[in-house]
C-alpha cells in the first residue's frame, strides 16, 4: 500500500525537529518558573521575552502587544469575551460570520446567553463574508467584528481590509481569527487593520497548547483568566516557557522560510485539483479559486459520502479530513458549506486536502491512483447515486 501519507495539516502539523531542540533545554535544564526573583529565574524570563520579540516581529506588531495563551481557541475566546465585557457599557452587540470556526461561533452563542446581541453575517458562493450584509448590520450599539482570516475547511482569504476600514469609520473593534494564515502566508497586523489577532502553534509547526493573541495598543479589554499578574496583568498562570519558546522558534523559521514553501505546496494542490478534476466526474471545488489557501483544497465528491471515503483513503494509508477536525465526530454537515449555499446531501460527499511540508509529487500520485477507484466503488453502492 506504500507509506503513510498526512494531508491534514489544516488539523494539526508535525512539530518542526528544530522547534523541538530549541524546547528541550526548558522542561529540564532551565526549569524555573518565570516570575521568581533570584537569579535562576532570569533564564526563563529571558526566553519568554525573545519569544515574544518573534512572535511580534512575524506579525510586524510591536512585542508588548502579544499575550501568550494555551492555544488558538483561548485566544478567541480572550479576545471576544473580553472585548465583550469591557465595552458592554458602550454596547453589547456583535457581528461575525456564519463561516466562523467554532471556537468564535460557540463563544458568541454563549455570550448571547449572557444577554450580548450577536449577528452572523452570510458569504457567497465562494466563502467571501457579504460586506453589504456585514455594513448593514452596525448599529449604535455594536462594539467587535469578528471576522476569520482564512477559512479552516476550504480556504476563502476574507477582505479583512476592507473590513477594517468599515470598523475604523465606526469606532468598532476588528478581531481576525488568523489560526489558519499566520506562518502560511503574510499576515501584517498594521496592513490589515486589525485591532485583536490569534493565532496557534500547532498549525504551523509549532508544538500544541499554546498560542497568541495580539492586543493593539489601547483596546480596551478585560482578562479572561485571574490569578497573579503574568503577561502584564493580562492572562494569569505560570507560562509556558517551552511552549513558549517554541512558538517563538517556529515564528523565525516561518520568517525564512514559509514563502518559499508555500509556493511549491501551491504547485502539488494545483496538480492535485486538476488530477482530481479529470479522473472524478460530478466534482465540486469549494473555495475561492484564487483567494485561497496554498495548501487547501475542498471538495465535495456527489453521491457518496465523506465518511465513508475517509475511511477508504485510512486503509490506503492516506490521512485526510472532512472538514474541521474539531467538528470531526459531527454527523452534521459542513456549517461552511451550508453557508456557501450546497445542498446538505452534497456537503456531506466532501473532502479536505491540505498539504504541507513533507508532501511530495509522490504523495499526489497516490491520492490520483487510489481515490477514483474509491469513488466508483462507492458510488456503485450508494442510494444517492445517478441512474
Amino acid at each position: 500500500m506504500g507509506g503513510f501519507i498526512y494531508l491534514d495539516h489544516g488539523s494539526s502539523t508535525p512539530t518542526d525537529p528544530r522547534v523541538v531542540d530549541a524546547m528541550i533545554p526548558y522542561f529540564n535544564k532551565f526549569y524555573s518558573n518565570p516570575s521568581s526573583v533570584y537569579k535562576f529565574a532570569k533564564e526563563s524570563n529571558e526566553a519568554k521575552e525573545n519569544a515574544r520579540e518573534k512572535v511580534a516581529k512575524l506579525l510586524s506588531a510591536n512585542p508588548e502587544e502579544i499575550v501568550f495563551t494555551g492555544g488558538g481557541t483561548e485566544a478567541d475566546n480572550f479576545a471576544i469575551k473580553g472585548v465583550a465585557f469591557a465595552n458592554s457599557k458602550r454596547g453589547n452587540h456583535i457581528i461575525t460570520s456564519k463561516i466562523e470556526h467554532h471556537a468564535v461561533l460557540n463563544t458568541c452563542k454563549w455570550l448571547e446567553s449572557q444577554g450580548f446581541k450577536v449577528t452572523y453575517v452570510g458569504v457567497d458562493k465562494y466563502g467571501v463574508v457579504d460586506l453589504n450584509e456585514l455594513k448593514d448590520a452596525i448599529t449604535d450599539r455594536t462594539i467587535l467584528i469578528t471576522i476569520m482570516h482564512a477559512n479552516n475547511e476550504v480556504g476563502t482569504i476574507e477582505p479583512i481590509q476592507e473590513i477594517a476600514e468599515i470598523a475604523k469609520q465606526k469606532d468598532i473593534y476588528l478581531h481576525t481569527d488568523a489560526i489558519q494564515t499566520v506562518g502560511k502566508m503574510s499576515v501584517d497586523v498594521n496592513e490589515l487593520g486589525v485591532n485583536l489577532l490569534s493565532l496557534s502553534g500547532h498549525k504551523f509547526y509549532g508544538p500544541k497548547g499554546v498560542g497568541a493573541l495580539f492586543i493593539k495598543k489601547g483596546v480596551k479589554i478585560d482578562s479572561l483568566l485571574h490569578g497573579g499578574y503574568h503577561e502584564r496583568n493580562k492572562r494569569a498562570g505560570t507560562e509556558n516557557i517551552p511552549g513558549i519558546v517554541g512558538l517563538g522558534r517556529t515564528c523565525e523559521i516561518a520568517m525564512e522560510e514559509a514563502e518559499e514553501e508555500e509556493n511549491r505546496i501551491k504547485t502539488l494542490r494545483d496538480r492535485l485539483e486538476k488530477g482530481i478534476t479529470e479522473k472524478i466526474d460530478d466534482i465540486i471545488i469549494n473555495g475561492h479559486p484564487e483567494r485561497r489557501l496554498k495548501g487547501t483544497l475542498n471538495l465535495c465528491v456527489k453521491y457518496i459520502e465523506g465518511e465513508s471515503m475517509l475511511l477508504q483513503l485510512d486503509y490506503n494509508g492516506i490521512a485526510a479530513s472532512s472538514g474541521s477536525a474539531c467538528t470531526s465526530d459531527s454527523l452534521e454537515p459542513s456549517h461552511v458549506l451550508t453557508a456557501m449555499g450546497i445542498p446538505p446531501e452534497v456537503a456531506h460527499g466532501s473532502l479536505r486536502f491540505t498539504l504541507g511540508r513533507e508532501n511530495t509529487s509522490g504523495d499526489i500520485d497516490r491520492v490520483l491512483e487510489v481515490l477514483p477507484s474509491i469513488v466508483k466503488r462507492l458510488r456503485e453502492m450508494s442510494p444517492l447515486r445517478k441512474d
